[in-house]
């Protein structure tokens, strides 16, 4: 018999936009790596998970809905061991994780947080933003318009009403940051930690990689980057992540999204035996602290 009995619960299409094979690889991958450890899984989608039939008092998942996150949530109340943490998971929507990330002192663009029908073009020229992103603060993105880049306050207050019409109440205005946009991928508790430039290597979700463009290869300390990421991810209580920063001319660094439990597309062969291993160690734990 089993010793851990584990509920895997893959991802919602709609959450993995032009991402869906890559977020079931990873979630297959890291599930026969778990079974080859000796643990019994058994996987089921957030439908499955809503409808109330996963009783395992272990669940690894890929959940992005608010219903799934909820309910995820409240199981961890009841002593459930939970990976991502709904809480944590919860803490990557934009502005709550914009709140979290200031709040802890971790380098991140200037930002507004604000309501989508508000006439914000005076702050945006009171505050010097020129170059900016707006992004549905309400929730994880769903489609690219989830996330806009404007050149001025006039086409910010355009979108923002778009977003209002589209029935978002709420976005995170970030100042646009220049430099090289690296993508990064790390799991808690382990060595690993994979990063890249994406625009170079072709790797998209929604385009928005060329509006930084082509790396120029500035230099940055490395181990700076890890210690920001390993901090973002404390502070956001989520074990298996990824997100985005820039490298700015100066080499200063600043995490501009973070990301619970992303796709890991270029490292996924990589990254799945240490997904396995952060989460049987977290077992471990929780049985040791109940001992």
């Amino acid at each position: 018999m089993a010793e851990n009995k584990i509920a895997g619960i893959m991802r919602a299409g709609a959450y993995s936009p032009n991402h869906i094979g890559n977020d079931a690889a990873i979630f297959n991958g890291v599930v026969d790596q778990l079974r080859k450890r000796g643990s019994e899984v058994n996987v089921y989608s957030e439908e499955q998970l809503m409808a109330g039939a996963v009783t395992e008092p272990i669940i690894v998942n890929m959940c992005r809905e608010a219903k799934s996150i909820a309910l995820l949530q409240q199981y961890e109340d009841e002593g459930r061991l939970v990976i991502n943490s709904g809480y944590g998971i919860e803490n990557c929507t934009r502005e709550r994780m914009t709140r979290i990330l200031l709040g802890s002192n971790i380098p991140y663009p200037e930002s507004l947080t604000v309501n989508t029908d508000e006439v914000v073009k005076g702050q945006l020229i009171k505050a010097k933003f020129t170059q900016c992103w707006i992004k549905r603060g309400d929730g994880h993105a769903q489609h690219k318009e989830d996330v806009s880049y404007v050149r001025h306050p006039e086409e910010a207050q355009e979108v923002l009403q778009e977003y209002f019409l589209r029935g978002i109440k709420r976005a995170v205005i970030n100042r646009h940051l220049v430099g090289d946009l690296i993508k990064f991928y790390g799991v808690a508790g382990t060595p690993f930690f994979y990063w890249f430039y994406p625009f170079d290597l072709g790797h998209s979700k929604y385009g928005h990689e060329a509006i930084n463009g082509k790396s120029q290869g500035i230099e940055f300390d490395l181990n700076h980057l890890k210690a920001i990421v390993q901090a973002a991810s404390d502070a956001v209580d989520v074990k298996i992540y990824g997100g985005d920063a820039i490298v700015s001319p100066d080499g200063t660094i600043s995490i501009i999204d973070f990301n619970d439990w992303p796709s890991f597309a270029p490292c996924r062969v990589e990254a799945a035996p240490y997904i396995a291993k952060c989460i049987i160690t977290a077992i471990k734990a929780r049985k040791a602290a109940r001992s």
